[in-house]
């Protein structure tokens, strides 16, 4: 079984906005119903899970009951202290219907561009290792500085990458990734992967989408909406 993990729980502080980002509406559609759209309907996702705060969970019940796919919505899990013991949380709950040699697909409920093809290449790399993590390759020259005002050192940019979502991961070898990092260690995770990897776990790339981007700023938000007015032009 592969479990689709959002996490709609952040409370977009960046974007000064009396509502959570992933609640807006562009399009006549929130952002998160963007994503519950495209992994519902995706045929190789079997159940999708939810890390969302309470006053959110009707109109989030809402984007699923008006889908023939909304018997996969399984349930909520609450925020943790940071995202990656949110992800900690959805886990622990995804644990009470599924099988540790299962797969989850943990995606940002603020990356509404996610598409089918990106879903399904996750799903086809993950035979034969632990977990799945999409890429972008770095474009631009890489420096390091230990300051932020120094130049330390230059990077070799062919050996670095970027990470985004959806990442996959067998269900019961990353819940005891995670688990082992409790209680303090875990709220120092910046990406979700980072645990798979410091348990030693299999991880492979694959390509990510430049598309596939992260609601974070207001000109993110106005590069989505942008590009939902032309498509629906």
């Amino acid at each position: 079984m592969n479990i689709a993990l959002i996490l709609s729980g952040g409370t977009g502080a960046r974007m000064y906005s009396k509502i959570p980002k992933q609640y807006i509406e562009i399009g006549g559609m929130s952002i998160v119903e963007y994503c519950i759209n495209k992994l519902s309907l995706h045929n190789g996702i079997d159940a999708i899970q939810i890390v969302a705060d309470l006053p959110w969970h009707d109109q989030i019940k809402e984007c699923f009951d008006q889908r023939e796919t909304r018997n996969k919505f399984r349930g909520f899990s609450a925020p943790g202290l940071n995202r990656q013991f949110s992800i900690y949380q959805g886990l622990k709950d995804i644990k009470e219907y599924a099988e540790d040699s299962d797969y989850v697909l943990i995606h940002d409920a603020a990356r509404p561009v996610i598409s089918e093809a990106l879903i399904t290449r996750c799903l086809s790399a993950a035979a034969g290792h632990d977990g799945v993590m999409p890429v972008l390759p770095m474009k631009d020259t890489v420096y390091y500085s230990t300051d932020g005002v120094k130049v330390k050192s230059l990077l070799n940019r062919n050996e670095i990458y970027a990470g985004q979502a959806p990442e996959l991961f067998q269900l019961g070898a990353y819940y005891e990734a995670n688990k082992k990092l409790l209680p303090d260690q875990i709220l120092k995770i910046n990406g979700s992967t980072e645990p798979a990897i410091i348990a030693g776990l299999d991880i492979v790339m694959i390509p990510g989408e430049e598309s596939n981007f992260k609601i974070t700023t207001k000109s993110d938000l106005e590069r989505f909406r942008k590009m939902i007015e032309e498509t629906t032009l």
